[in-house]
């Protein structure tokens, strides 16, 4: 047979390998009916913003698959966000040492300053860029979720970025990687495992958040933009238990949609960057991945967008890399004192503003005496709480994640329980402190950590995850079990991963005070003392001076918190704990 005829063969072998199949056409079929629904729904945003009481919130749960699409839509959108902001400011603290000094800090008070801080200014400002649009509420509801959901996924990436093996970083060297090659070949491959598990808690956090952030309000004036947040928080006024279980239903089923089409072929995709020599176990595909892999258009598709992708990242962008001198130059100490002394100014400015202010508004000392005791008290309940989760998901969270059949089964469960609005609880907490005469400053305490608690969990199930196999299998050959294999294998290599999860936390601790603290049924409020409460009731009169005081004194609390805990145990984790 000649050579002409195998080419032949050969090239219409290929061309019948690229059309499509079976499972091209379900696949297709899918995509589209997901982008009609997507164009149906977003036509709305560029509608005229109506009266608020023609956009009322209806309680009839066939108005639910569209409130859900509608708020999947946003949440996604903050994601897209929060991805973008993560691979900007956590890589730019990582890398510059005078940039982390500011960065981090201002990292720690905005996941920990309360969500409704923000609602006044960025409500404001959205709806003044798009004067009578529904575009400017959605882009306020937008950055509200956003704002729920980036700051996690900003200290995974910046913890990976610190902890990179020495190995790997030697090797990027040695193949003289410019900075933009090491950070698309090497350092975004290492972060992804603990990335894509806290990508699945920010779409969780952002379920918690979002009776908070559906319903914007503009002096007195409410839009309830059309979604599930807003149709729990009307639910939760009309003390309609049926609408609360048909929104925990709805919930439920979009959280399993998401689960099973992106998140589990995420995590499975992402299994491919841990950190080892030896093969270990993996699982099956998840369904959605092994469809995708057996289509042939979308597969080619892919593999071209892919190949788009390895030249990008393959340009020599930045600095090449050199292989480390022996003697490592010290930073310019003329450079420190300056930007040291720029800081300090800046520092003292805000200082000297913010006590005019206090002082202008007639708040003395006893003021804020009154705002650092009840911030001793929620910081009492933060603690406790904190130690609580530390010691129920530090070993449950390595015994999912070393299995990944384990965590890809336990994922969607986990993500719907993190999900659940604090808010949903408030039937049960109320009736029965009310019912039994309970005392609300111990039992509205664990509404805190309802949210928070899956912080620390999913970090280590993702650091569990990550786990390198050959260490795994070393300790067996060595016989390395019980207290010794915590103490010397398991609790190092996750130690770096529970550390940002305890950050993200305690801050969200902070944050979840303010839902967690005052609770509401109807007419029955109940109040809990601590500095959330003080600030929610400080909001709800409209006293602004003294929901500025809360905010900074929740400031000092944790800036002063993380600087003495968990800043120590980061450094060390990152010196220290590093494969």
């Amino acid at each position: 047979m000649s050579e002409t005829t195998l080419g032949a063969r050969a090239t219409n072998t290929a061309s019948i390998k690229r059309l499509p199949n079976g499972f091209d056409l379900a696949a297709l079929l899918f995509i589209s009916a997901v982008l009609i629904a997507v164009a149906h729904a977003a036509k709305h945003t560029f509608a005229p913003l109506s009266v608020p009481q023609e956009v009322a919130i209806s309680l009839d749960p066939t108005y639910l698959p569209g409130y859900a699409l509608r708020t999947v839509m946003r949440m996604f959108a903050a994601l897209a966000c929060s991805l973008l902001f993560t691979f900007t400011y956590a890589t730019f603290a990582a890398k510059s040492r005078r940039a982390s000094m500011v960065l981090v800090p201002i990292l720690d008070l905005l996941q920990s300053l309360p969500i409704y801080g923000f609602l006044t200014f960025t409500v404001t400002f959205f709806l003044g860029l798009f004067p009578g649009q529904v575009l400017g509420a959605e882009l306020a509801v937008v950055f509200v979720i956003f704002t729920s959901q980036a700051w996690n996924m900003a200290f995974s990436m910046y913890q990976s970025l610190k902890t990179v093996p020495a190995d790997l970083d030697e090797a990027s060297t040695s193949f003289r990687l410019s900075g933009w090659q090491r950070f698309w070949r090497l350092e975004v491959p290492f972060a992804t495992p603990g990335l894509v598990w806290n990508m699945m808690m920010s779409m969780s956090g952002g379920w918690f958040m979002l009776v908070a952030s559906e319903a914007v309000t503009v002096g007195n004036t409410t839009f309830e933009l059309p979604g599930i947040g807003s149709y729990i928080a009307k639910a939760l006024m009309a003390r309609d238990i049926r609408a609360v279980f048909y929104a925990i239903v709805a919930m439920l089923v979009v959280i399993l949609l998401y689960d099973q089409l992106l998140f589990r072929p995420l995590v499975a995709w992402s299994g491919k960057f841990r950190f080892e020599t030896t093969q270990m176990e993996q699982g099956d595909d998840p369904w959605m991945l092994a469809l995708l892999r057996r289509t042939r258009l979308l597969r080619y598709i892919g593999d071209a967008l892919g190949a788009v992708f390895f030249l990008v990242s393959g340009l020599r962008l930045g600095s090449v890399g050199r292989m480390r001198e022996r003697t490592v130059r010290a930073p310019s100490r003329a450079a420190d004192i300056l930007w040291f002394s720029v800081l300090a100014l800046v520092v003292l400015w805000a200082a000297f503003r913010i006590v005019t202010f206090f002082m202008n508004a007639h708040l003395g000392f006893g003021d804020v005496g009154t705002a650092v005791l009840l911030g001793v008290f929620t910081m009492i309940r933060v603690v406790v709480l904190m130690a609580l989760a530390t010691l129920v998901w530090v070993p449950a969270g390595v015994w999912i994640g070393l299995r990944p059949k384990r965590a890809r089964a336990m994922g969607a469960a986990a993500q719907f329980l993190a999900a659940f609005p604090a808010n949903l609880f408030y039937p049960i907490f109320v009736v029965v402190i009310v019912r039994y005469s309970l005392n609300p400053n111990i039992w509205l305490t664990p509404l805190i950590v309802l949210g928070t608690q899956w912080y620390i969990a999913f970090n280590v199930i993702a650091g569990a995850a990550a786990f390198p196999g050959d260490l795994q299998e070393a300790a067996k050959n060595f016989r390395v079990g019980g207290l010794l294999w915590w103490r010397r294998v398991i609790l190092p290599g996750i130690f770096p991963y529970f550390v940002t999860g305890a950050i993200t936390a305690s801050g969200g601790s902070w944050n979840a005070s303010l839902v967690a603290e005052v609770a509401t049924w109807g007419n029955t409020t109940l109040h809990a003392e601590g500095l959330g409460a003080y600030i929610q009731e400080a909001t709800v009169r409209g006293d602004t001076p003294r929901v500025l005081l809360g905010m900074v004194v929740m400031a000092g609390f944790v800036l002063t918190f993380n600087r003495v805990v968990w800043r120590p145990m980061y450094a060390y984790s990152s010196k220290r704990l590093r494969y």
